[in-house]
């Protein structure tokens, strides 16, 4: 009874975060379309998105209650498996190009995003498991 309650808030709770966060994008879109008069370079346009998500993950996963960690450790690492998937593609770039010789900042971008994945996948099965000792019984 108590987990269906708690999946019933957990989604109410992510279809109102959903509709919230809609809700922004579409009033960001209209400030920034009004503000340059239709013209907005679309690189900035995704750049200001990537700081917003940058702030909205920081306030979120602090706001976690510690024994919520360990699920947000494994979504995490999922996530963080994917990017490495994205990164792999990216350095094998220069394999798929055209021409043969995919641009080089691709490569190094996607180098970069393999270690910093990487890290944090080690990482995050670190954390998790010394989260998970905190509850095994002590000899």
């Amino acid at each position: 009874m108590a987990n269906e309650a708690t999946q019933h808030f957990i989604e109410t709770v992510r279809k109102a975060a959903e509709a919230y966060s809609d809700q922004v994008a579409g009033a960001a879109g209209d400030v920034a379309h009004a503000a340059s008069g239709g013209v907005i370079d679309p690189f900035v346009f995704r750049l200001a998105i990537f700081a917003l998500a940058i702030f909205v993950g920081y306030y979120v996963v602090w706001s976690v209650t510690p024994a919520l960690h360990t699920p947000l450790m494994s979504v995490t690492n999922a996530i963080s498996s994917v990017i490495v998937v994205g990164a792999l593609l990216s350095v094998g770039v220069d394999a798929s190009a055209a021409d043969g010789d995919g641009p080089l900042w691709a490569r190094v971008f996607g180098f970069i995003a393999l270690i910093l994945a990487s890290v944090n996948i080690f990482g995050g099965f670190l954390v998790t498991e010394r989260m998970l000792a905190m509850y095994k019984k002590k000899g």
